[in-house]
């Protein structure tokens, strides 16, 4: 086997060296801030669920006072209900992929 051979194999994308230096800064930065991750992430967490419950709650009391108002076969509540909720895990869904974008870049 010629060096060059041997080099030829071990070289790496551009890609891919810059994918282990984003790896190797976000562990660096994760070893610092040690204390900071663990607040973040119980942050994190309750906001992911007040931003699928307000919407749910908002849905469901929207729904009572149309039911009350605008009496219909059809359960405003309930529609409401499943509106809310899926309106909040959209919004969640968002919010968790943008500030993984930030941890990334940062």
């Amino acid at each position: 086997m010629k060096p060059s051979d041997h080099n030829a194999k071990h070289e790496e994308s551009p890609a891919h060296s810059a994918k282990i230096d984003r790896d190797a800064r976000r562990r660096l930065k994760a070893q610092r801030e040690k204390n900071k991750n663990i607040w973040y992430g119980m942050g994190m967490f309750g906001l992911v669920g007040w931003s699928i419950a307000i919407p749910t709650l908002l849905g469901i009391t929207l729904g009572i006072w149309i039911d009350r108002h605008w009496p219909s076969p059809y359960s405003w509540r309930l529609m409401l209900l499943f509106a809310g909720l899926v309106v909040g895990c959209i919004n969640s869904w968002h919010w968790i992929k943008q500030t993984g974008k930030d941890d990334e870049r940062g």
